[in-house]
């Protein structure tokens, strides 16, 4: 569920600390609490930024925006019961979940001062079945994985375009403090962010 394809930045960015906004995916049925925060960290140290280096030179911020989900084709399901699931032998499904999302990520310097803003949008569709797909536990975590891994894919080859001016204007800049920063794995308000925005922090390979 966690794969990240591999498509690395051609000049890489120095070590990011991660953040995430999950917004309105946090109210979904689908996604568990940590799934983004696993996803855009996989993004992060396997694509995007130097993965030997052990200081900081800013953050990565990822905000989901946007994002809905759906379930589509129950008349499956009613078709399925009225032929005692006859059909699921060969590959029917009982429905689909879709998640349709809309993803930012913004590239911090030391001082939390933005220095870049990318959109992605992702759009899954997740196939319900018996013996040829998905659980229905199963598949609503999965649509909104999806949903936020393809709209990471957009956002990559944007990082790309900009990744050489990214990477001066974060060497620029003084590492960030460590021992000034309390890294937890959990939810806290932190203050390096503008306007105290919540994060969940990571150790970013420290």
């Amino acid at each position: 569920m966690f794969r990240t394809p591999s498509a690395s930045l051609s000049t890489r960015l120095p070590t990011l600390e991660v953040a995430v906004q999950t917004g309105p995916l946090a109210a979904s049925d689908g996604a568990l609490p940590e799934d983004p925060q696993k996803l855009f960290q996989n993004e992060i140290n396997q694509n995007i930024t130097d993965s030997g280096d052990s200081l900081l030179f800013g953050y990565a911020r990822l905000q989901v925006t946007e994002a809905t989900a759906a379930r589509a084709g129950r008349g499956f399901q009613a078709f399925q019961m009225l032929t005692f699931m006859a059909p699921s032998l060969f590959g029917m499904p009982l429905e689909y979940r879709r998640t349709s999302l809309r993803a930012e990520v913004q590239i911090m310097n030391d001082r939390g001062q933005v220095i870049g803003t990318y959109e992605g949008i992702g759009r899954s569709n997740v196939r319900v079945a018996m013996y040829h797909g998905y659980s229905q536990s199963d598949a609503p975590r999965l649509a909104d994985a999806d949903a936020l891994r393809l709209a990471l894919a957009q956002i990559r080859p944007q990082l790309e375009t900009d990744s050489d001016t990214l990477r001066m204007q974060l060497l620029a800049t003084e590492p960030i403090d460590q021992n000034a920063i309390k890294l937890e794995m959990h939810e806290i308000n932190v203050s390096p962010f503008p306007e105290g925005i919540k994060r969940s922090i990571v150790s970013a390979g420290l």
